[in-house]
């Protein structure tokens, strides 16, 4: 439902000026901000930093994940024999030591979308910075993106190569546009 939604208020986004611009004559192209991304030399360093990061937070998620094995472990081998103030001490520290792990790896996933956002916005003022200036140069009203947040917002393009400014805004930035799959994916 919410996908359709989505669809729905997208196509009238583009049908108002679409129908606006044939009939006052607007020039209107795209860029894949993505692709220009993947092709910019600080896209392998955001990568490696994720990585990075990442992995920090992976080990030490395992670590507290290994603990409460051990300790899990150990009060299925020695629970039965512990009086009962004991084995209810050693639950309360079990269930604890699992709402924290849980905990963690909310905080973690949360932790990770801030650092992928902090890294990217430097790039993607950048890549905002170029396309301004491509758009302006060229003559362009409107610059739309092929998707947005991995759905497509352009939907039928005429003449996709005329109107996709991904390459121009690579050369402003100067890069060299390489191939799409030669990239980096660092947009999600």
């Amino acid at each position: 439902m919410k996908k359709k939604l989505i669809y729905v208020v997208v196509a009238l986004l583009l049908a108002v000026p679409a129908v606006h611009a044939q009939s006052a004559g607007f020039k209107i192209g795209y860029v894949d901000v993505d692709y220009v991304l993947s092709q910019m030399p600080e896209a392998k360093t955001i990568e490696s930093e994720l990585k990075s990061y990442e992995k920090q937070l992976s080990t030490q998620l395992q670590n507290k994940i290994q603990t409460f094995q051990e300790k899990a472990k150990d009060f299925q081998e020695n629970g039965p024999g512990m009086i009962p103030e004991v084995r209810a001490d050693r639950q309360a520290e079990l269930q604890e030591m699992q709402a924290s792990i849980q905990e963690f790896q909310q905080r973690a996933e949360f932790a990770m979308q801030q650092k992928r956002g902090e890294l990217l916005e430097p790039a993607y003022d950048k890549i905002q910075g170029a396309i301004d200036a491509v758009a302006s140069a060229q003559g362009y009203d409107y610059i739309l993106s092929p998707n947005v947040g991995g759905m497509p917002l352009i939907l039928f393009a005429k003449n996709k190569d005329r109107d996709n400014i991904s390459d121009a805004v690579l050369k402003n930035l100067g890069i060299t546009p390489k191939p799409a799959a030669e990239g980096t994916e660092l947009g999600n």
